[in-house]
């Protein structure tokens, strides 16, 4: 009698653990999502809250007179009214410049390598930075220390008439400014500076360049009166900012100490073709003019501007 007890006890156990599983079966298939029915969690278009940063932040494309647009971020001092524009045009990148620190203070924001960060601070400057053609988020072709329109440049822009077009828009488009602009930059920014000291627009009332590029032959820049400069501000430099829009590609070396990289590669043509120089157009026109030629002379920015009158007051740093 005690054998067919087990296995009825045995169907009985195994019943009391299927039934509830094929209980709860068809609730759990109804209450199942397909997959094809999920909303994307990302919205088509984010607002930032905001309304407690110490600044207000746009970002705009300034349409230059060839149809180019050019990107430019304007940090303005929340409650700002009749406020002075400082502007820094560069190719390194304008919306990082605008964001070292991702703050709710614009001084942070902005942080310690701005040259301007105390004034702005200070006396409630609208600063505005703007990527040059050609770089992050601007359209149009990048050329480095892109010549004055004239002999070595046939279009009809430069940096002078770009800049002339960005003040024109802002003093335009900007309510919380008094229509007045300063520009002033370090180096490469520098010499973004200097150039729209040709044909200024009349709303630019003052520049403040700092360590400027000037004359790349002469100066200390390319070469340094004729010595062809290899490392540091030139093969590393010019392969970062020429091979492409965003800086992605960068200068690699195997070696400890740089010394030994330029020894060994003993020519300067070597090594730069060893690291792909010869695809970036502006390393191909430093093989094209070792010498101080008329290509070298023409760009010259002392040259250019002893040659006209000054209209903007000037501020000339240097160290």
């Amino acid at each position: 009698m005690s054998s067919p007890s087990r296995p009825r006890s045995f169907v009985l156990l195994v019943a009391a653990l299927i039934l509830p599983w094929t209980a709860v079966r068809p609730a759990a298939a109804q209450q199942t999502i397909p997959v094809d029915s999920l909303p994307n969690e990302t919205p088509a278009h984010f607002t930032p809250v905001d309304s407690s940063f110490d600044f207000m932040r746009r970002d705009v494309m300034i349409p230059m007179r060839d149809g180019v647009k050019l990107h430019t971020v304007i940090l303005i001092p929340r409650g700002s009214r009749d406020a002075p524009m400082l502007m820094t045009r560069t190719p390194y990148n304008a919306d990082a410049r605008a964001s070292r620190a991702y703050t709710s203070q614009m001084g942070p924001r902005l942080g310690n390598h701005d040259p301007a960060l105390e004034a702005v601070l200070r006396d409630g400057y609208i600063r505005v930075i703007q990527d040059i053609r050609g770089k992050y988020g601007s359209g149009g072709d990048y050329v480095m220390n892109r010549p004055l329109v004239g002999p070595l440049n046939p279009t009809k822009v430069d940096e002078s008439t770009d800049t002339w077009d960005t003040i024109d828009w802002l003093v335009k488009h900007v309510p919380e400014s008094n229509g007045k602009v300063g520009i002033l930059g370090i180096s490469y920014d520098g010499y973004l500076s200097l150039t729209p000291l040709v044909n200024p627009h009349p709303a630019l009332k003052v520049v403040v360049p700092m360590n400027p590029m000037v004359d790349g032959w002469m100066g200390d820049d390319w070469f340094h009166h004729g010595a062809f400069r290899e490392r540091g501000m030139n093969m590393p430099y010019i392969l970062e900012q020429e091979a492409s829009r965003t800086g992605e590609y960068h200068w690699w070396t195997n070696t400890w100490d740089a010394y030994d990289l330029y020894l060994d590669a003993v020519s300067a043509g070597r090594l730069g073709k060893e690291h792909g120089l010869e695809q970036v157009g502006f390393w191909r026109k430093i093989l094209q003019h070792p010498d101080y030629d008329r290509w070298w002379q023409l760009q010259a920015m002392d040259s250019i501007l002893a040659k006209q009158p000054l209209k903007v007051p000037v501020m000339l740093v240097h160290s």
